[in-house]
């Protein structure tokens, strides 16, 4: 342990500063302490911070108004509206019929801690209060069975969607915990797949490696774009190969009415020989700040809301629609040959971003702070910087109301809360319930007082409810109303499983 050659190596790269507790340090403290700073690319970190800064503040000053372009309409595609039917139903086919052949896998982002959220465990374990009391990760690993059973009820063979899970060091004990308490939620072991993100030193705003305890560095996760690496480092691309892996649905983990495995969306970027795709919902409200998806400089890209000037925020169309308006979800579908260029060839050319943070630090004296303001900087870099490398891509447009609530904010926000979440869903499924021929007595939904859920086992996207609910009443008076298989009461009850529904 050569620690002047290490001191030596800090001030060398204007890092001096992590040393100043050392000598409180205990021998093992010291060796572990050591282990950790040699393992930092002092020279790379610096130059990454320069020019993320430097791109930051000539960011600031150039719009892109004259360079953004709308995504060219033949590579969009929508769910939506009486006209699409036809398409989506061979859409879904098309996806069912890939899943039956174990080609399409699901990967899901879940690097991020639910800080904004107030808690202090992955957001995937969190209950926003539903009837059924699922997390997060229940509700999608159900969805996943459901899929999987109905590409079987389409196609007649059996196949398994594997599940790929990026946790970050923050995450990955408590994940895994958590589904083997759990028994996966009844997927099979060797079919939930979990890998770690890399992360990198937080630091402050002059480009200073901040320490969380006097022989500890502060560290964050890269970013969702640092999926790419971390499937590098795993050495996963050939392991997916192996498995007959052709499609990727790749989402994160806070969308509580994701559709795992979309069929759909599949379906819809195969028909349009796609290598990478993006679902989006369209942006009515100029002043939403949400990033687009468009085309700048002639390649695909999001543009975030403070790269787009107000005159552009709020240009129309003839037929009143704002003419940038494919707002970005989060929701991609990858081609394993394209996921294994970006992984093995193009990762090192993604640029990072700057995410301010509140980032708690040692003070001169060794004391924990833990800030009231954004103090410091990640590094970060993001998915959906690798649509520049295509020009094969393509764009669903869905209904927000069916496919997007993110849960960011804690209990009590306006927006992106449990709260919000929770009524989404419950929109969502009375509306499952009204299509497929059941009524609702006693007034009506406008006042949200309708708590209704449907189980992910029962039916996917509003399908097989039929024979379940036409010409029932049901009372918006009813405390709550809980659809759910026979089997996932008997096994609450230890009894055999059979096929039958029953109401909660």
């Amino acid at each position: 342990m050569d620690v002047e050659k290490l001191r030596s190596d800090l001030e060398d790269n204007n890092q001096g500063h992590l040393l100043k507790h050392w000598h409180t340090l205990n021998e093992t403290e010291q060796q572990t302490f050591y282990s950790d700073l040699r393992k930092i690319d002092l020279a790379k970190l610096n130059q990454s911070f320069k020019k993320t800064t430097e791109e930051a503040e000539a960011s600031k000053r150039e719009k892109k108004d004259e360079k953004l372009q709308p995504i060219p309409p033949d590579h969009v595609g929508s769910v939506i509206g009486d006209d699409n039917k036809a398409k989506v139903n061979s859409w879904r086919d098309k996806g069912l019929q890939v899943i039956s052949e174990g080609k399409v896998a699901v990967l899901l982002l879940a690097g991020g801690q639910g800080t904004r959220l107030g808690v202090s465990y992955p957001k995937g374990m969190y209950d926003v209060g539903l009837p059924s009391r699922k997390t997060l990760y229940q509700l999608q690993a159900e969805r996943i069975l459901k899929v999987q059973e109905l590409a079987f009820k389409k196609t007649g063979k059996k196949c398994t969607v594997t599940w790929y899970i990026m946790t970050s060091e923050h995450t990955m004990d408590e994940t895994k915990r958590f589904f083997e308490d759990k028994n996966y939620f009844g997927l099979q072991r060797n079919d939930v797949v979990m890998f770690e993100q890399h992360t990198l030193p937080c630091l402050t705003n002059d480009g200073k490696i901040i320490l969380d305890q006097p022989g500890k560095v502060a560290r964050a996760p890269s970013g969702n774009g640092g999926l790419y690496e971390a499937l590098l480092g795993k050495r996963l691309i050939d392991e997916m190969k192996k498995r007959g892996i052709e499609y990727f649905h790749v989402y994160c983990v806070d969308n509580i009415l994701v559709k795992m495995a979309d069929p759909v969306f599949i379906g819809f970027c195969i028909d349009k020989s796609a290598e990478c795709g993006a679902k989006v919902v369209e942006k009515k409200i100029p002043e939403e700040r949400v990033g687009l998806v468009v085309k700048c400089d002639g390649k695909f890209q999001v543009a975030e809301y403070s790269e787009i000037t107000e005159d552009v925020q709020h240009k129309r169309d003839p037929d009143g629609r704002l003419t940038f308006r494919e707002a970005n979800l989060a929701n991609h579908f990858f081609t394993i040959n394209f996921l294994e260029k970006i992984v093995k060839e193009l990762e090192p050319s993604l640029k990072f971003h700057i995410a301010k943070k509140k980032i708690p630090f040692v003070d001169d004296t060794g004391k924990r702070i833990t800030p009231e303001k954004p103090n410091g900087i990640k590094l970060e870099k993001f998915i959906f910087d690798v649509f520049e490398f295509t020009e094969q891509f393509a764009v669903l447009e869905v209904a927000r109301e069916e496919e997007f609530s993110p849960l960011k904010n804690g209990r009590g926000s306006p927006t992106d809360s449990p709260d919000t979440a929770q009524q989404d869903l419950y929109n969502l499924h009375y509306n499952y319930i009204l299509r497929a021929g059941g009524k609702f007595i006693d007034g009506s939904n406008e006042d949200a007082t309708v708590v209704c859920e449907i189980s992910p086992l029962l039916s996917y996207a509003g399908e097989g409810l039929e024979d379940v609910v036409r010409d029932r009443q049901f009372s918006v008076k009813t405390k709550e109303i809980y659809l759910k298989t026979e089997d996932e009461e008997d096994e609450r009850n230890g009894e055999l499983p059979c096929k039958k529904v029953r109401e909660g």
